[in-house]
């Protein structure tokens, strides 16, 4: 239940767009990733003034999507994202159903927590850690493993889970950062890196975070290129970090998306069609007008552009390289979370290529 720092670990709102892009990736190419699923938060429908879903209609189908569109290879699952009021019809708490459904279906699901966890959450997971024996993902915000005080906590979440270090995978998570001045940041994050407790006898260590803005309202229409600084940090760090004979941690992203979702009134908001296309050190953004004006037949011209860019990696490249090509040559527009599975399809590839390089050179 290993990996080392040539792997890599996606982090998914587990929607359609997302799992649908997973399951469209070669075999080959699942073996190189674990992704870390979040499960997405039930929603909110403005006109009604309630949730869109109960929580045992919108936990329901998870288990069942996570086995057919991943299967029953090693995956992190993380509900931070669900209320830590929220309750199940019979009162079961939601981690002990979406681990019970997982279990069914003999998914290797391991369970995410962090510092952060409420009680009743926190004895959820050690009762999943006791029965499915596979350990656990400690998922450790960057400002958490800064404290001084951070031994003695992770000290008192694995006493209060009963895991051991060497059964814990070890997730140290940026969020969005400002990642300006890279090199600052870069000494910034090696220090708390090194000084990290039993860094050595963790089973998994990774990095993950993200530049990818929050808001495409300030990128202008057309093509427009932006850094992907935590690919750009991860290099400067493994160098430094290789140089200190220490270990090297495997590289994490939140894809083409940003942590933070906002809870749109969807009634008011007009959407921007975009190719969010994933390059060496950048993105590569093809940005139209709003959708509900305009269309989605603005996406065979902004396909084109990407076709047009020479960024574009050839129809080959990937399943959503493949759609690109198609739709510049009039095939399907699709909608909006067609374009996230695309975009989110092309990206893993890309990434992978990216980490087997980087390696190789």
């Amino acid at each position: 239940m290993s990996f080392d720092h040539t792997h890599y670990i996606p982090c998914l709102r587990w929607k359609q767009g997302e799992y649908q892009a997973v399951f469209r990736l070669p075999r080959a190419s699942k073996r190189m990733f674990t992704p870390l699923i979040e499960i997405p938060g039930i929603g909110y429908d403005f006109e009604k003034g309630t949730k869109v879903k109960t929580i045992d209609e919108h936990l329901a189908p998870f288990a069942k999507r996570v086995h057919e569109k991943w299967g029953r290879q090693r995956c992190f699952v993380d509900l931070n994202l669900i209320g830590s009021e929220e309750r199940m019809v019979k009162g079961i708490h939601p981690v002990r159903f979406v681990f019970d459904r997982l279990r069914e279906r003999m998914c290797s699901a391991i369970c995410v927590t962090g510092l952060d966890r409420n009680n009743v959450y926190q004895q959820e997971v050690k009762n999943v850690v006791t029965k499915d024996k596979c350990g656990i993902c400690l998922r450790i915000e960057i400002e958490q493993a800064a404290k001084g005080s951070f031994k003695n906590e992770l000290d008192s979440l694995l006493l209060k889970l009963k895991v051991k270090p060497e059964d814990s995978d070890l997730i140290i998570d940026l969020g969005a950062p400002n990642f300006v001045p890279l090199e600052g940041f870069s000494k910034a994050i090696w220090a708390i890196v090194s000084s990290l407790p039993y860094l050595n006898e963790m089973r998994t260590f990774a990095i993950v975070g993200t530049s990818f803005p929050q808001s495409m309202a300030g990128i202008k229409r057309g093509v427009t290129t932006i850094p992907r600084h935590e690919w750009q940090l991860y290099k400067i760090l493994v160098s430094d970090l290789r140089k200190a004979r220490l270990r090297l941690p495997t590289f994490g992203d939140y894809a083409v998306s940003h942590p933070e979702v906002p809870e749109l009134d969807w009634r008011f908001v007009k959407p921007k069609v975009k190719i969010r296309y994933t390059i060496s050190g950048m993105w590569c953004v093809a940005k139209g007008k709003n959708y509900r004006d305009y269309g989605l037949a603005q996406y065979h011209e902004l396909s084109k552009q990407i076709l047009n860019s020479n960024h574009f990696h050839g129809s080959s490249f990937s399943w959503g390289d493949q759609y690109i090509e198609e739709c510049a040559n009039g095939g399907r527009t699709g909608n909006l979370p067609m374009w996230v599975q695309v975009d989110t399809n092309h990206h893993i590839v890309k990434v992978l290529e990216d980490i087997a390089n980087f390696y190789a050179s």
